[in-house]
């Protein structure tokens, strides 16, 4: 059997925060991570859980109430502060930088650890940080000064800067917070890619629940009383732990859809013929609209979906009316209008 190597390791973990000189406030306890190479890692979990103080504690910016952390083999308490920058580079979500600083000069700032006390750049470190700037899309940034740039361009100089440190574990808390949402999917794609191609453990916080189940290697889902659970995201879904993580008395996770549904109790029936991408669509029309589906007999509301010279149309029947419409919405709309 072949022996797994973890890039980072926690054993006995307990996090939380320190009050005083002898009080503390505890978060969660006797944890045990294990993080491998080239892996993307999404930490989920309601607000409150203590996600983010887990990353903090797990990138050396916390110190831990208990237990120990290990990068390769090496206690990290053992480690001075250049020696863990060379394991482990840090995007936090208020390092977003101001002034006048060009995005090289921030991305540059990544070379610290490997550059001498005169902080000046070798051949070698302007490579690194010309390659940070490619890898994450953001070569034509590298002259326009951080205050001019957009949230997501942003994101993407403070990864660079993470990259540049030649770091083997990548930890980032809510990258994607404040992004619409294709620049949250193009930096989750930039992340699971530097996992796949260049061997790079990465972990990451997040609120994004179906975006880091399509991206993520593995889930480490945390609950609010502490415990972190980790696995494969299909895993973690099929065994309803997603389900019972993120339990609330408004909304259910559906195993079947992989997604989350409001708690409404409907009031009425509708039957329901038709497969494929449409039949989904209007699935999730009528259940928003108050209906469950049942069988033919007991149905108010009749739907059938067909195909017209490749577009689809809806023929609804209420009592002895029936129409055909050519969209959900103006099904809906005549529905209403006789109900």
């Amino acid at each position: 059997m072949i022996e797994e190597r973890y890039v980072l390791e926690a054993s006995g973990l307990s996090i939380g925060y320190f009050r005083g000189k002898n009080g503390h406030s505890l978060v969660a306890e006797d944890l045990n991570l294990k993080l491998r190479h080239g892996e993307l890692v999404c930490l989920l979990g309601p607000n409150g859980a203590g996600k983010s103080t887990l990353i903090r504690t797990l990138a050396g910016l916390d110190k831990p109430l208990a237990g120990k952390i290990f990068m390769d083999g090496a206690d990290v308490s053992t480690l001075v502060s250049r020696e863990r920058a060379r394991f482990g580079s840090v995007v936090l979500t208020d390092q977003a930088p101001s002034g006048m600083l060009t995005a090289y000069s921030i991305v540059a700032l990544g070379r610290y650890p490997h550059t001498r006390w005169t902080g000046i750049l070798s051949e070698y470190d302007r490579s690194r940080v010309e390659w940070a700037l490619r890898v994450v899309d953001a070569e034509s940034l590298s002259e326009r000064q951080v205050g001019e740039l957009s949230d997501g361009e942003c994101q993407k100089v403070m990864i660079a800067r993470a990259l540049a440190q030649d770091a083997k574990v990548l930890f980032l808390d809510e990258p994607t917070a404040f992004l619409d949402l294709p620049r949250r999917v193009e930096i989750m794609r930039i992340l699971r890619d530097l996992a796949q191609e260049e061997g790079l453990a990465v972990i990451l916080s997040s609120h994004d629940l179906d975006l880091s189940v399509r991206c993520a290697d593995e889930l480490w889902l945390m609950n609010p009383a502490g415990i972190v659970v980790q696995g494969y995201p299909e895993d973690l879904a099929l065994r309803r732990i997603i389900a019972q993580t993120f339990q609330s008395d408004e909304v259910n996770w559906d195993t079947d859809e992989g997604c989350f549904r409001l708690h409404r109790i409907p009031k009425r029936v509708a039957s329901m013929e038709g497969k494929g991408s449409v039949a989904l669509w209007t699935r999730r029309a009528l259940a928003r609209k108050g209906y469950r589906l049942g069988r033919v007999e007991d149905a108010e509301l009749k739907v059938t979906i067909t195909h017209l010279n490749g577009h689809p149309t809806w023929r609804a029947r209420i009592s002895d009316s029936w129409r055909s419409f050519d969209s959900l919405q103006s099904m809906f709309r005549w529905v209403e209008s006789i109900s």
